[in-house]
């Protein structure tokens, strides 16, 4: 059986069983006002909200690779936007992980991945054409710590979210679900706060 077969054989059961019911909540905001960006590296799918406490209904979750923010008006941080106005967060929490597979990524190795999956050196030619450095788009981060940090800064410092959002940063090991405080959201704010008067 291929994997979609398996897949949907799987859910027609589930269905029919009725174990969705275990994972019904009560609507579609999270129960505890939080979104979390982290990253989709397979040891978190269950490791990066259950280590927090946070259940199904809790938390809205958006995982990319590495848990970058790459752009302040890409799709991820649209997404933050959305879970502040539309879903009621009022925070957020950027989760990097240790021995993520976007730190140090060796991007040379990666072209020659795609090179070698049919990816033809025309195309490359086109996007070489079309200012695309390719090496720094794929490239991920050097150190976990620091890439949290910048997420950090691009959403407390963008000019939609609100002053009254917490952002908190932390680092998970994916091994044992050990969480690293790397940014206290509350306490950036009320440095801010000081700040101002």
């Amino acid at each position: 059986m291929r994997l979609l077969e398996e897949i949907l054989a799987f859910n027609k059961n589930f269905v029919e069983n009725k174990e969705y019911e275990q994972y019904i909540t009560e609507d579609k905001y999270p129960a505890k006002k939080v979104v979390m960006l982290t990253c989709m590296d397979t040891r978190l799918v269950e490791l990066a909200t259950k280590s927090l406490n946070l259940s199904s209904g809790d938390v809205k979750v958006i995982k990319n690779a590495g848990a970058i923010l790459s752009h302040p008006y890409g799709s991820i941080m649209r997404s933050l936007i959305i879970a502040i106005y539309l879903l009621k967060a009022d925070e957020i929490i950027v989760m990097g992980h240790y021995d993520c597979g976007m730190q140090n990524i060796d991007t040379e190795k990666l072209i020659k991945e795609m090179w070698k999956r049919g990816i033809s050196s025309e195309t490359f030619k086109i996007l070489k054409y079309s200012g695309v450095d390719l090496k720094e788009w794929l490239h991920g981060f050097d150190n976990v710590k620091d890439s949290v940090k910048h997420d950090i800064d691009i959403i407390v410092n963008h000019p939609l979210v609100p002053k009254n959002v917490y952002v908190h940063g932390l680092v998970i090991n994916p091994e044992n679900g050990k969480v690293d405080l790397i940014e206290d959201g509350y306490e950036r704010r009320l440095e801010e706060s000081k700040l101002q008067i």
